[in-house]
């Protein structure tokens, strides 16, 4: 995989800081039932990065001190960590809210036929990866059969209750693109899913997030083996919206990966850029620290999250 950082770090992006901290978004390994073109993971079934439980109690004793409200799981496919359950409960426990980024499929998996009611038992959120309401377009992304999977793990979801008003059960899809073009309107996209799979699969669900794709890992080493690398960053940047900086995820969350260290977001933790670009930080080194001001760590591919509408891991700016 050809390694994208140095065509990333000359940047003319305008510098920014962060704001009150509000939410700690966690991966908890790089394994997965998937093998997805778009990952900026590179996750798959081969990873065998996965945090311990040692490194989660780390986490936990992080959301008491900082009082966080908010608890960002994801992976690869989060939910195949042997400790993910654990963790959503102590979470849940201290009245943290839990979104678990699933790719639906895993729903579906041997092994895992408990983990829909789970969720549902600990009044997780779930945002599922859902990249269009047509099957080529899903499989020709994510592998053959993964539209099938997912629209029965929706259907699974919808029958606990799940996108249902009223039930106190969130679920949101996710749409990347599955080129090189930006997302469209999101609000116009939301309407033509929930149509869509309401007359196809009597499929409902809360909101659609679009999220552009970033130039990193898989999606960026794809993208300079056709020689479209340099075409997509210029598509970005003739797209630079300032207003969306000040609603960049960066600014109140903080990123965590499989070992603990801390970035300033789950894009710069696949780029190996630290927290104040000053060397690796770990989780344990913040307890009390109030990271409210410090400068967020920049390069070109932050560009992905203020061109045209906006991006972030709740949708649109």
């Amino acid at each position: 995989m050809y390694d994208c950082r140095p065509l990333l770090e000359k940047t003319d992006f305008p510098a920014i800081k962060r704001d009150k901290l509000t939410t700690l978004q966690v991966n908890l390994g790089y394994l997965c039932n998937q093998t997805c073109v778009h990952c900026h993971v590179d996750a798959g079934p081969r990873r065998t990065e996965i945090m311990t439980r040692d490194t989660m109690e780390t986490v936990l004793e992080f959301l008491r001190s900082a009082d966080i409200k908010t608890l960002d799981l994801t992976g690869g496919a989060p939910e195949m960590n042997p400790h993910f359950q654990d963790l959503v409960i102590e979470a849940r426990k201290l009245g943290v809210h839990v979104i678990d980024r699933c790719n639906l499929t895993i729903l579906s998996e041997v092994g895992y036929e408990y983990l829909a009611q789970f969720l549902a038992e600990y009044k997780v959120e779930v945002s599922a990866s859902l990249p269009c309401y047509l099957s080529d377009n899903v499989d020709a992304q994510r592998g053959s059969g993964v539209f099938d999977a997912s629209i029965a793990g929706i259907q699974k979801l919808n029958a606990l209750g799940y996108g249902v008003e009223g039930s106190g059960l969130t679920l949101n899809l996710v749409y990347n693109p599955t080129g090189t073009s930006l997302p469209p309107s999101q609000k116009e996209l939301e309407e033509a899913y929930k149509k869509e799979l309401k007359e196809r699969f009597d499929i409902v669900f809360n909101q659609l997030f679009t999220i552009t794709n970033m130039p990193i890992k898989r999606f960026g080493s794809w993208l300079v083996s056709k020689g479209e690398f340099e075409n997509y960053m210029q598509q970005l940047k003739d797209n630079y919206k300032s207003d969306n900086v000040e609603g960049v995820m960066c600014r109140s969350l903080l990123s965590v990966d499989w070992q603990g260290y801390v970035y300033d977001c789950d894009f710069n933790q696949m780029l190996d850029l630290a927290l104040q670009n000053k060397g690796k930080t770990h989780l344990s080194e913040l307890m009390g620290t109030d990271t409210e001001g410090l400068d967020i760590a920049i390069m070109d591919h932050c560009y992905g999250c203020t061109a045209g509408q906006g991006s972030s891991c709740g949708g649109a700016l």
